[in-house]
């Protein structure tokens, strides 16, 4: 009697990338699974695709939200998707909206926003525009590899710190050393603040969970070169996912030595498509522990995937809630961590001296602008 094959297994994990598979988005009207038909599979790992730049041409650049359990109620994103490929990252389903995969796509196929400078310069010369501090990179990484070539949040930057408006960054790139010539000066006069997510200390881990993200002793270094620099820097060790970081206390203690001041922390949060591809990656790299890590994020969430309601979609509740919030409070206070920067200052907002028109017109920028469709390794 012919023995079947033994079933087929996780998709190959994927050299460099967080998700492994182009899972359908909620709203496609196909989806396609892995089918084993008995032939065996191919000893040869699947090439990794390259990361593919495509232009978009944005009406606005600020986006507002009336959100009770977020610290602002504007921010700003340069790119749509994000290179670094976490496997956790909970803007993963926002490529949805684009027709696109939460899983490959999300990371290989980054959203470009061209001319988004002048589109922000325009809205800020907006009669009676209020100033009040923007997040940059809310869904995005302000600082993923792209950066370095396009210098988007560079241009940014540059308007905000022309009008002297505040600002707050939250980055896992060390490419935001590369801007501060304009980060410092604006520290100085209390317009901006940075915090660097640190999620781990294990570099092994770091680099399956966060697998184009600078090194955890990079980011710390950042640290250091920030804190040096004059500017506010914070650590945000999140998220916290059970069974897997479980080095918060030496996070916050290597992150302050280097010259934090602030701290924050979130707990694993799966909406949407990303539970299923957390779960893969799960399965992927820790299978020993893919069933207990679910089954505790669950109990953080009142027996659910996610509980979406604001207050506790970030902290979870229950015991464990419970216990993450006591090591998190009780490792700040010896070590001096603040949960927040002070206040960051408005009062020196000058609005742009002429608008400029919010929806640009293509125009070349050598040093900015790649051909349409430059592919980046």
């Amino acid at each position: 009697m012919v023995e079947p094959p033994s079933p087929m297994p996780w998709p190959t994990p994927l050299r460099g990338r967080g998700s492994s598979t182009r899972m359908a988005h909620r709203y496609a009207s196909e989806a396609r699974e892995p089918f084993d038909d008995g032939w065996p599979r191919e000893a040869d790992a699947p090439t990794p695709p390259r990361t593919e730049v495509r232009w978009e041409r944005p009406r606005s650049a600020l986006t507002f939200n009336d959100s009770p359990d977020i610290g602002f109620d504007r921010s700003l994103n340069p790119y749509r998707g994000c290179e670094h490929g976490c496997a956790y990252c909970y803007a993963r389903p926002t490529h949805a909206y684009l027709d696109l995969s939460p899983g490959l796509d999300f990371e290989t196929i980054i959203i470009a926003r061209q001319g988004l400078d002048e589109v922000l310069r325009a809205e800020l010369a907006r009669p009676g525009y209020t100033p009040a501090p923007v997040a940059i990179g809310s869904v995005t990484d302000a600082y993923q590899p792209i950066e370095r070539e396009l210098r988007l949040t560079r241009a940014v930057l540059q308007v905000l710190h022309d009008t002297r408006h505040p600002w707050v960054l939250v980055t896992k790139g060390s490419g935001v050393e590369r801007d501060l010539d304009l980060i410092a000066p604006m520290a100085q006069d209390g317009l901006c603040a940075v915090y660097v997510t640190l999620t781990t200390l294990d570099a092994a881990l770091a680099r399956r969970l966060e697998p184009r993200a600078a090194a955890p002793w990079r980011r710390l270094r950042t640290i250091e070169v920030l804190a040096r620099a004059g500017v506010p820097v914070g650590v945000s060790v999140a998220p916290q996912i059970p069974f897997l970081t479980d080095d918060m206390e030496r996070v916050l203690a290597a992150a302050a030595e280097a010259g934090a001041s602030a701290a924050f922390y979130t707990v694993l949060r799966l909406p949407n498509e990303v539970r299923p591809l957390f779960a893969e990656w799960l399965r992927q790299h820790v299978p020993e522990r893919a069933a207990r890590v679910l089954a505790r994020v669950r109990d953080l969430h009142g027996g659910r995937d996610y509980d979406a309601r604001f207050g506790t979609r970030m902290s979870g509740r229950g015991v464990w809630a419970e216990l993450w919030r006591q090591r998190f409070s009780q490792a700040c206070r010896r070590l001096g961590l603040q949960p927040s920067h002070p206040p960051l200052r408005t009062d020196g907002f000058r609005p742009p001296l002429a608008a400029i028109n919010p929806r640009p017109t293509r125009t070349a920028r050598p040093s900015q602008e790649p051909r349409q469709g430059t592919l980046f390794d």
